[in-house]
């Protein structure tokens, strides 16, 4: 497995307001600020966003895409921080940065650390996360 401390990954996404408010609702998230244009003109984003839903699952998405190409993987552990919104009409940037590895004995796989972000088209970041998985050729 070719997994080392400081390697990057990364995938652009264009949301749409129609993209957002469908995985809201499916998610069980009924906020008006995810599917009310008017609603949403009204709050102090001025414009629908998405959900924190949304955007923790395309981060944790991209992860499973990207080292399930190394074997089997299962997320361990994952914390975000919602710094700004991320509006519903944008593209966003979702990157992880790989900070270390230890060996898993009991699989012989790795446990791999990362640091995440959630940019906009501005380079700004909207999502800070951590995240914790393990990467093994059968779990």
């Amino acid at each position: 497995m070719n997994i080392q401390p400081h390697q990057r990954f990364k995938k652009e996404i264009f949301l749409t307001p129609e993209i957002t408010s469908s995985f809201a609702k499916a998610a069980g998230d009924l906020n008006p600020i995810h599917h009310d244009p008017e609603f949403a003109a009204t709050t102090r984003f001025g414009r629908l966003i998405a959900s924190g839903t949304h955007t923790s699952a395309l981060l944790m998405g991209l992860t499973a895409n990207h080292f399930s190409t190394f074997g089997a993987m299962v997320g361990l552990e994952f914390s975000l921080y919602f710094k700004k919104p991320v509006f519903a009409d944008e593209t966003i940037v979702l990157e992880w940065l790989i900070v270390d590895t230890k060996p898993h004995k009991r699989t012989q796989g790795l446990i791999v650390d990362l640091r995440g972000r959630i940019q906009n088209s501005e380079g700004i970041t909207s999502v800070g996360a951590k995240g914790k998985v393990l990467v093994a050729e059968t779990l």
